[in-house]
């Protein structure tokens, strides 16, 4: 089953796939017909001389090899053209099918595992086509030929020189079993040591921060050594099992030295068939010995595939069966009654407890409260990051999954705390390559909020590359990116989840003028910690423990001496 899915992906390019098979085809076929060249020039044009003959037969000889180099290398680039289309389309399935998980799916598994799965894994999987598959098949052929004509030639030598097969074959089943172990263990320490690699590097500052340098590198010295002693157990297969079939292909010639040459002495066998036969059992014994190889290939391109095709087969995308589409919401926003938890088993952990509030087209909701109350929450269940358990989220009076995921996330912007920036300039931070929006709106937009300036004092300005994750930019300065991004898409609903936090003090103007800008005429969702940001809102939530516990303007929820008070006091409690 996994095999014929795998050949699902070669059918767009049959032609090709055919073409590598029938060159190799041709191939088994060739070298056995230069021994019987040989043979022929040996008997009748050595023993007997003739050199006008053997002249032409060396020509033909050359031919013979010339065309076959030719074939073996439009049979290789071929089928490795083939494997390298195959895994460009499995790639980009795979990456696609990522692309469309639950935000829950990454919660629970190591980036550095995926990225195996993306490039090592799909590479194995390549290599099987382009060295694995085909060139098995075009050995198993060569082995038949060779070993019909080594019978063509003389019946009782090919049977003396096959009594060391069957050792051969043992000896091969061990390895390919052994290997196949090795192999996969070598794939599951390669994971491993891209997961810690990968999750390090990224959090080096908290490394160095807390001085755990030492303690690190002890960690990823053990892992380096699990990956080293997995690479050496398979080399060591490797090492043992050559030897054995270069000491079974001596023990074949010496069996033919020894029997044959008796033949020839005889008068039953002729110098010909010798040479012939010294030629054959190299031909006989690389096949195998490549076979086991190959099998090898083979079989961890199997076990790549299994593991692709397990994350490919991962049911974890967020469902997308709403048939409502429409180019802009209103931004009227409901919930009713709802309920969500992160964990469900064995018995859910309720993060939201029967949320209910509504916002109206253009009103301004900010919601504070405590870590863990459940603010970031009710984001990722607007975005539908996550589904919620119970209740109803509705947007314009329609239930949020009836809209199509395109319309959804186009609709609602969301500029989050902790802003991801691409290695690349602003400007495709700011589009993210959508080539509807241009340079002109994407200044247009920064003039508009107050940042213009600021990003024509970076070298290069719009086409200064940020690096990874935005390191070369402060948090205030990433922050006001992702407020140009979120204004030149122009949401109907926009969503702040703690946006103007952690900030410099030169940025903080920038971003509350950039603020104001933002939410003025649509509905708008202020997620904030500091509660001097929220005072001009619309309407302010307190959540307590994934419930509403509280609601009313700024003043309301001061008159009223409850949880907002209480916060708000503790902020601004001077000594």
């Amino acid at each position: 089953m996994l095999f014929k899915r795998l050949l699902g992906y070669v059918k767009p390019y049959r032609a090709p796939f055919v073409f590598s098979v029938g060159f190799l085809f041709i191939l088994a076929f060739l070298s056995p017909l230069r021994v019987l060249l040989m043979q022929y020039m040996i008997d009748h044009y050595v023993r007997t001389p003739d050199p006008v003959s053997l002249l032409h037969c060396t020509l033909l000889l050359i031919g013979l090899l010339v065309l076959e180099g030719l074939l073996q290398f439009a049979g290789s680039y071929i089928s490795a053209r083939v494997g390298q289309h195959v895994i460009r389309d499995i790639r980009i399935g795979l990456f696609s099918h990522i692309s469309n998980l639950r935000i829950r799916y990454f919660d629970t598994t190591a980036i550095g595992t995926l990225v195996t799965r993306v490039v090592s894994d799909i590479e194995t999987i390549g290599d099987m086509f382009s060295e694995g598959l085909i060139e098995i098949t075009g050995d198993l052929l060569k082995l038949i030929v060779v070993i019909v004509t080594m019978f063509y030639f003389n019946v009782s030598i090919s049977l003396m020189i096959l009594t060391t097969i069957p050792v051969l074959l043992f000896a091969t089943y061990l390895f390919k079993n052994a290997v196949k172990s090795a192999f996969q263990d070598v794939r599951t320490q390669v994971a491993r040591l891209n997961a810690f690699v990968q999750e390090h590097i990224t959090g080096m500052s908290i490394v160095q921060i807390f001085n755990r340098e030492d303690r690190e590198y002890e960690k990823f010295r053990q892992i380096n050594m699990l990956h080293r002693d997995a690479n050496i157990r398979s080399i060591w297969y490797y090492s043992v099992f050559f030897p054995v079939v270069e000491i079974l292909s001596s023990v074949a010639l010496g069996l033919l030295v020894w029997y044959g040459g008796r033949k020839v002495l005889m008068h039953s066998a002729s110098p010909g068939d010798l040479v012939a036969f010294i030629l054959l059992i190299n031909m006989l014994f690389r096949p195998i010995r490549m076979l086991a190889d190959r099998f090898n290939t083979l079989q961890m391109g199997m076990v790549s595939a299994e593991r692709v095709f397990k994350l490919m087969d991962a049911n974890e995308q967020v469902p997308d069966s709403g048939k409502l589409q429409v180019r802009r919401l209103n931004g009227e926003i409901e919930f009713r009654d709802v309920w969500f938890s992160y964990a469900k088993e064995p018995v859910p952990n309720w993060v939201l407890k029967g949320v209910s509030f509504q916002v109206k087209k253009g009103e301004t909701i900010a919601i504070v409260g405590a870590t863990g109350a459940g603010k970031t929450s009710i984001v990722s269940l607007l975005n539908r990051f996550y589904e919620y358990d119970k209740g109803e989220i509705l947007f314009d009076g329609n239930e949020i999954a009836s809209y199509s995921l395109n319309t959804l996330r186009k609709n609602v912007g969301l500029v989050q705390q902790d802003v991801f920036l691409f290695s690349d300039t602003i400007a495709n931070n700011i589009s993210l390559h959508d080539p509807s929006i241009s340079r002109e709106q994407i200044i247009e937009s920064a003039k508009s909020i107050g940042v213009h300036d600021f990003i024509m004092k970076l070298p290069g300005g719009y086409d200064y590359n940020v690096m990874e994750r935005g390191g070369m930019l402060s948090v205030g300065q990433r922050q006001l990116i992702a407020f140009i991004r979120a204004y030149v898409y122009d949401p109907a609903i926009l969503i702040l989840d703690e946006a103007t936090s952690s900030i410099d003090t030169e940025s903080e103007l920038l971003l509350q003028a950039a603020t104001e800008r933002l939410i003025k005429s649509r509905t708008s969702i202020v997620i904030a910690h500091r509660l001097a940001t929220i005072k001009n809102a619309t309407r302010i939530l307190v959540l307590d423990q994934g419930k509403v516990v509280e609601t009313g303007s700024h003043q309301q929820l001061l008159q009223l001496g409850g949880i907002y008070s209480g916060l708000y006091e503790l902020q601004f409690k001077t000594d």
